[in-house]
């Protein structure tokens, strides 16, 4: 689909609703590693009504468990996981302005109506590329759920993170 986007996470609000299926994406700016165990943490806090450890609204997920770090590297191996093991847990984060997740693999039909109704976008990267992958992380920092070790929720900084864009808010669906 043509060039490769330059994309910024803190963009994302703006540009996510118009982004299409099959395009290229290099990403770069602050997201949050979380997985499923984390999801369900964060979920959990919600119900509380406690604020999640990070600001969902405006918010990239890149659904990955990075490997420690190497010696003078700021995070390990960082390849996506399946992201449908996220899908009992999205609808409801993007209904609270999550605007941006990164994986692999196909999501839900729950999960894809919430992407159209947010204005949303759903990236893959590629899997089994994680050392690659990492190389594109500036910095990485454990904000919350230490306990989770590879699966604690990290805050990233990317620098153009190659993705595609896999399910686009106007219906646009690469992982059906």
């Amino acid at each position: 689909m043509g060039e490769t986007l330059r994309v910024r996470t803190e963009d994302m609000e703006k540009v996510a609703p118009t982004l299409r299926a099959g395009q290229r994406v290099l990403l770069s700016g602050v997201c949050y590693t979380s997985r499923d165990a984390a999801h369900k943490r964060i979920t959990e806090m919600l119900d509380r009504g406690e604020k999640p450890p990070y600001e969902l609204k405006g918010a990239a997920i890149y659904y990955a468990g990075p490997t420690p770090a190497p010696k003078g590297l700021p995070i390990g191996s960082c390849g996506p996981t399946t992201s449908g093991r996220m899908d009992p847990y999205t609808p409801r984060f993007l209904d609270l302005g999550l605007k941006c997740m990164i994986g692999k693999g196909k999501r839900s039909p729950e999960v894809v109506q919430a992407i159209q109704r947010n204005g949303a976008v759903y990236f893959c990267a590629i899997g089994g590329a994680g050392a690659l992958a990492a190389q594109c992380i500036e910095s990485a920092e454990v904000i919350a759920f230490e306990d989770l070790g590879c699966e604690s929720v990290k805050r990233l900084v990317l620098k153009d993170f190659p993705l595609i864009v896999a399910i686009d808010s106007v219906g646009g669906n690469i992982v059906k």
